[in-house]
């Protein structure tokens, strides 16, 4: 069965992004191999992607999860229905209000793969209904002070179990086991 895990980069508090969205922050920090390595693992165990979708429903080069380098199907959360789009040999499918529907697509798509849910809204909506297995971060040396978070807003605790901790160059890289 596929293990549905949050994956993000987050600032040291807790941002993914600034307030307008950009990710530039995450630029230019040392890294050393090991670092690339914990990354690495998390992309080749990729079977498919749970994100939302931006307000135009298109699929821009920026906004393409992982930098295009893992061609999995990508779920996208809309708010209306719009066709599938294919782009780069990855079929973005756009699922209306129903995050469960969402990840259930993509795990049976994901075959047995994990399933990387990106951003916070669709982060937090699968913690909320206790749809995640686990949480992955790599934390980078940055405070931003502002920003969009990634954990701001839960209506109610979730408890987690460390399963791995790491630190090389500039990132510590943290994971987590999702108990309730």
């Amino acid at each position: 069965m596929s293990k549905v895990f949050i994956h993000a980069t987050v600032s040291l508090d807790g941002f993914l992004a600034d307030p307008d969205g950009g990710v530039d922050w995450m630029n230019g920090f040392q890294s050393a191999p090991e670092d690339e390595d914990v990354v690495g693992r998390v992309m080749q165990g990729l079977g498919a992607i749970v994100g939302g979708a931006n307000k135009t429903q298109t699929i821009d080069d920026g906004e393409i999860p992982y930098g295009a380098m893992v061609k999995v199907p990508v779920y996208l959360m809309t708010h209306s229905a719009h066709e599938p789009i294919e782009k780069g040999d990855v079929m973005y499918t756009f699922v209306v209000d129903d995050i469960e529907q969402a990840i259930d697509s993509a795990k049976q798509a994901a075959g047995g793969k994990w399933v990387s849910l990106l951003g916070g809204s669709i982060s937090r909506q699968g913690l909320e209904l206790g749809l995640v297995d686990e949480i992955q971060l790599h934390v980078v040396p940055i405070l931003l002070g502002e920003g969009i978070s990634l954990f701001t807003g839960l209506s109610k605790h979730i408890r987690l179990e460390r399963v791995e901790t790491s630190a090389y160059a500039s990132e510590t890289h943290l994971r987590y086991r999702v108990l309730a």
